[in-house]
Order: structure tokens, then sequence, then C-alpha cells
């Protein structure tokens, strides 16, 4: 509707921010299976490449993260700037978006979790999606009644899966990891070998650090939704994910990425514990573009997802006018509460 009526044009000089902070996570060939949920997180680099095209066309500028904090303290006005962030640490990013950023000249920031590159942490996203595809029945006992579908068909299995999924997500994030643990037993799925194939070792990374135009951030040791946890916990995922990195990378680590970063994953408590660590940033998944007033709020800044199942140019240019996220927020600039 916004590129049918040019919205996205007209909208901009009240709509549009200081510029926008890009979320990404998997850049891959398209999936080609009929059960495929996580796909979502999935761009093609084709995309990735129109993406680019397009921004530089506009005249916007590509900046890193830390460019993308000197503009909001000093405003640089009718320069609207994209920063580009990938998160988690999937060897695609390497294989895939890398070449693709390197061709446009266009920095990154690529958010670590040292877990995954330990191969200890969990996807359990991804276990979840796997043991759904191997299984042709689910019965599991949770706390608050039993679940049980039928997982035969494509069908079934996105029914299944999308039920599940967000029945695990509403609870205890312990819950959620036995209950998928019990999954992928059964479907006999290993989650380290999961990890292993998924994500970028350490000395990838350490290859990675100091190479031109990339930045390395933290988004904690294990990738827990840190609101679900007491202070304790979430201090020590915060401050020794910073630290691991830095040992390992022998590089200063500035900037942090929430994980799952929605307001049930990240809330004021873990900005002010992102905050006392001595991060100089930290990202949520809130959607939204940069408006001058996030400057007084470094630590809980929004982003706008590239969704995988919207790979065209009229929903690109929808996000980068902030046209949807100003109808959203009905013209609030800040969700931080």
């Amino acid at each position: 509707m916004m590129a049918a009526t040019g919205a996205d044009r007209w909208s901009s000089s009240f709509a549009q921010g200081a510029g926008v902070i890009l979320t990404l996570h998997h850049v891959r060939g398209a999936e080609t299976r009929g059960f495929a949920p996580n796909a979502v997180l999935d761009i093609t680099p084709d995309f990735l490449d129109r993406v680019l095209r397009l921004i530089q066309a506009e005249g916007y500028d590509i900046v890193s993260l830390q460019e993308a904090l000197a503009r909001l303290r000093n405003p640089k006005p009718g320069r609207f700037f994209v920063a580009l962030t990938f998160d988690d640490g999937y060897r695609d990013n390497v294989e895939e978006a890398w070449p693709v950023l390197a061709k446009h000249e266009a920095p990154w920031t690529l958010f670590v979790t040292p877990g995954f590159a330990d191969r200890t942490a969990r996807l359990w996203w991804v276990e979840l999606e796997e043991a759904i595809r191997a299984l042709r029945r689910i019965d599991l006992a949770l706390p608050d009644g039993r679940f049980t579908a039928r997982t035969e068909t494509d069908a079934e299995k996105r029914r299944a899966f999308g039920k599940l999924y967000w029945r695990l997500r509403r609870g205890p994030e312990a819950i959620l990891l036995s209950a998928i643990s019990t999954l992928a037993a059964e479907a006999g799925i290993d989650p380290a070998a999961l990890v292993a194939r998924e994500c970028l070792p350490w000395e990838t990374l350490r290859a990675l650090s100091g190479a031109p135009g990339i930045t390395i951030g933290a988004h904690t040791l294990t990738h827990p939704m840190l609101a679900k946890h007491d202070a304790d916990v979430a201090r020590r995922e915060i401050v020794e994910s910073r630290q691991r990195l830095e040992a390992e990378l022998g590089l200063p680590v500035r900037h942090f990425a929430y994980p799952v970063g929605d307001p049930g994953s990240a809330g004021p408590r873990d900005f002010a514990l992102v905050a006392e660590a001595g991060f100089e940033s930290a990202v949520t998944t809130r959607p939204g573009h940069l408006m001058p007033e996030h400057a007084g709020h470094l630590h809980a800044l929004p982003r706008v997802s590239l969704n995988g199942l919207h790979q065209n140019e009229a929903a690109l240019r929808a996000l980068l006018s902030g046209l949807p996220f100003w109808l959203r927020s009905r013209g609030r600039t800040l969700d931080i509460g």
C-alpha cells in the first residue's frame, strides 16, 4: 500500500529518523524445503546486494556502528545513514555476506556469542526446527500441560512449530531449553553439531578481528533472554561475554546486542547493566529509526530487521522511510520501557 500510494516518499519528512540500524542474521541461498520456520532470519546474497545498491542510489550513507553513534551525538542534517549489524556469528556471514559487503565497501558489525564459537551454547530454535522436521508426532510433558501434535506433513509441522515455539517463549527459559532437549534427543539431534554447522569458530573470528570495515560486538556468553533471569546471571552474561571476546580477539569490544531483543527479553534493568559494564552502545530488536532523542539512550537503540519473508524493493523502501514505525508508535520517538 505504501508503494502504491507513494507514502514511503512523502512521509519521510516527518517519519524518517536520522538513520537506521539494520538487523541481519543469515545470508544464504533461498530455502527450498516446505518446512522452514526459521527462514524469516534468512536473506539471499542477491537481496543483500540489491539492498546495498538501493541504499546507495538513494544517496544514503552506509556507516559503521561507531559512526552512527557519532552522528547521533553530532547530526549531519540531510545525511540519512544506515548501519549494518549481524547477530550470532554465523558462517554464512563470512562466506556469503562479506563478499557482497566488500564489493560495496560497506562496513558492518558482527555480534558474537562466545558460547557458539565454543560449541557449548545452544541454537535452540534450530534444534526445535530440526527435531520437528525429523519427528512424525510430538508428545511432550510440560509444567502447564501436555503438548501433542501430529507432524507428518509440512503443514502439520508448521502449525506445531508455531504453537510450541510461542508457548515455550512465554515461559521460563529453563523449561524451554529442557523441552527442546527432550525433543532433540528423541529425534537424534546433536545440539553441538548444529552449532558447529552454523556458527563461526574462534580461528575465523580471530582472522576477522581488525579487518577493515568489520566491528566485533558482544551478544552475551550463551544467548539467554536476559530479562528472564536474575540480575546476577544477566550481569555475568554481559560482562563475561566482553571479557572473553577481548581475551580471544585482542581488541576492545565496545558494542552489545541483546539476544532476541524484544521487550520480553531485554528491558530497563538490562539496559542499565550493559551501561554499567562499560559498553558504549547496545542494540535491541525493538523496531524503529534512530531519532535525536536516542543520543541520551545509547543502550536501548532500536533496529529494523531485514525480513527473509519480504525480500523486495517495496518492503525495503517502506522500512527506510520510517513510516511503518511512526504509525506503530503513533509518533512517539522512544521505546525504552
